[in-house]
C-alpha cells in the first residue's frame, strides 16, 4: 500500500490552538514555520528572556486539558484567531497586542493554577518540547490500532503532531529511527521517538480527559507515539505527497 502524507498541522502558540494546512515549505535544519513560535508564561515561570525554555515554564494541556479544545487560524497579516467551544473567539497580533490573548486564555485556564502572565517568544528557537529544530510525525494506522485496542475513536489532535502519514502498518514508524524518509521535495532524518504525557488523554473537542491513552500504550510496553524528524533537504510538502524511506 502506498504511504502518503495525509495531514499537516501548525500550532502557533505552544499547547494552545491548532490549524490544518494543505501545504508547507520546510527548511533544512529548521522547525515547521510558525509552529510553537510563541508560548504563554505563568506566575511561576523562570525565563531567561530570549532563549529556548523548558515546557514547565508555560501553559500546557497536561496541566489543564481545557487548552486542548482550542483551534487557531494564522492570517497573512500575522494576526491569530483562537476559538474555544465555551470561551468563544479572540483575534490578536502576538507582537502588537498579546494582552488581548493572555486575558482571553485566562478565562479558560483553571484559577487553581499559576495565572498566565504573558506571551513569550525565543530569539532563535521555537518552543517545542525539545530544543532541537525537529518536526513531529505520526501514523494514522497506529492511532487507529490504539483506538481499536481501547474501544474508542481517537482524534489525531490528541497528539498535536505536525505531519500525519497513512498507509503504514501499525507502529511501523518506530522502525524509522535512524533512517531517512522523503516526503514530496523534502528529505527528513528520523531522530527518535516521542514520549507522551497526559495531554493525550484529553478530548480535543471538549477539552476534558476521557481516554487513558497512557495506560493503553503501557499495555503495549512503551509510552511513545510518533517520531521526531530533522529536515535535511528542504522543500514544499503537501497533503497527498508520497512518503518513502
Amino acid at each position: 500500500m502506498m504511504v502518503t502524507l495525509d495531514q499537516i498541522w501548525r500550532h502557533p502558540v505552544k499547547a494552545i490552538g491548532r490549524e490544518a494546512l494543505d501545504q508547507v515549505t520546510l527548511t533544512a535544519g529548521d522547525w515547521l514555520p510558525y509552529d510553537r513560535l510563541w508560548a504563554v508564561s505563568h506566575e511561576r515561570s523562570r525565563l531567561s528572556g530570549d532563549s529556548w525554555e523548558k515546557k514547565i515554564n508555560f501553559l500546557r494541556g497536561v496541566t489543564d486539558p481545557a487548552l486542548m479544545a482550542v483551534t487557531s487560524t494564522l492570517a497573512a497579516s500575522g494576526e491569530i484567531t483562537m476559538t474555544h467551544p465555551e470561551a468563544g473567539s479572540v483575534t490578536f497580533h502576538p507582537e502588537h497586542d498579546p494582552e488581548a490573548f493572555v486575558s482571553w486564555i485566562s478565562g479558560i485556564w483553571s484559577t487553581d493554577l499559576p495565572a498566565p502572565t504573558g506571551l513569550y517568544r525565543a530569539a532563535n528557537a521555537h518552543l517545542t518540547d525539545v530544543p532541537d529544530p525537529w518536526i513531529s510525525i505520526a501514523s494514522l494506522a497506529s492511532i487507529r490500532a490504539l483506538g481499536q485496542r481501547m474501544g474508542v475513536e481517537l482524534s489525531p489532535n490528541r497528539w498535536r503532531a505536525n505531519l500525519w502519514v497513512d498507509g503504514l502498518a501499525p507502529w511501523a514508524e518506530k522502525d524509522w529511527v535512524g533512517q531517512t524518509i522523503r516526503i514530496g521535495d523534502t528529505c527528513l532524518r528520523i531522530a527518535r521517538e516521542i514520549t507522551r504525557c497526559k495531554a493525550t488523554m484529553a478530548n480535543p473537542v471538549t477539552g476534558r480527559r476521557d481516554a487513558d491513552t497512557l495506560a493503553a500504550l503501557s499495555e503495549l510496553g512503551h509510552q511513545e507515539f510518533g517520531v521526531y524528524a530533522e529536515v535535511v533537504e528542504g522543500g514544499t510538502v503537501e497533503v497527498g505527497d508520497t512518503v518513502a524511506i
